[in-house]
C-alpha cells in the first residue's frame, strides 16, 4: 500500500517525533523527583544512551515508545504502508535495546525499562503506584525491573 502522505508532508511528521522528553518520559522523571529520587538525563557515555540515570543507585532507566521499540501491546500496529522498512528498523531498534541492556548489566548496572503502555492507553497503570512500585525498585534491589500497562514485572531469577 502506498504512502498516504507526500514526501515532504511525511519528512515534516516524522521529524516531529521527539527522542527526549516526551510525555511518558517527563512523567517519570516527575514521579521520581516526587519520590526525592536525582537523577542525569540520557547519558551519552553508557550503552543505549538510557533516560534517566541514578548513579548513587547504580540504575539506569530506559523509558520505550511502544511504537519504535516493538513493544506487543495495545499501542503497537505494524504500519500498513512500506511495511519492510518498519519491520527491518524496528527490529534493528529491538536488537540494539536487547544489545545495551546486556552491557550494562554486564557492567554492573541495574536496569529499568516503562513502557509507554504503562502511562497512557487502555491498560494504562495508576501513574503514583507505578512510579512507587519504580521508587521502591529502585531503593531496595532487583537486578531487572520492566513496567508496562497492567503489570509490573521483576524476573524472580534476577531480583537478588
Amino acid at each position: 500500500m502506498p504512502d498516504v502522505h507526500d514526501p515532504a508532508t511525511r519528512s515534516r511528521n516524522m521529524a516531529a517525533i521527539r527522542a527526549r522528553d516526551t510525555q511518558p518520559e517527563m512523567a517519570v522523571r516527575r514521579g521520581l523527583h516526587a519520590e526525592g529520587l536525582r537523577f542525569r538525563l540520557h547519558v551519552n557515555e553508557l550503552p543505549g544512551r538510557p533516560d534517566l540515570v541514578l548513579p548513587r543507585h547504580c540504575v539506569v532507566i530506559f523509558v520505550h515508545g511502544c511504537f519504535f521499540h516493538g513493544h506487543d501491546c495495545h499501542l503497537f500496529k505494524w504500519p500498513r504502508t512500506n511495511e519492510a522498512f518498519w519491520r527491518d528498523k524496528i527490529g534493528r531498534n529491538v536488537e540494539r535495546d536487547a544489545h545495551a541492556i546486556h552491557r550494562l548489566q554486564s557492567d554492573g548496572w541495574r536496569v529499568a525499562t516503562v513502557w509507554e503502555c504503562a502511562l497512557k492507553g487502555k491498560a494504562k497503570l495508576d501513574r503514583q503506584s507505578a512510579m512507587q512500585s519504580l521508587a521502591q525498585w529502585v531503593r531496595e534491589g532487583g537486578r531487572t525491573i520492566v513496567i508496562r500497562g497492567s503489570e509490573v514485572w521483576s524476573p524472580l531469577s534476577n531480583n537478588s
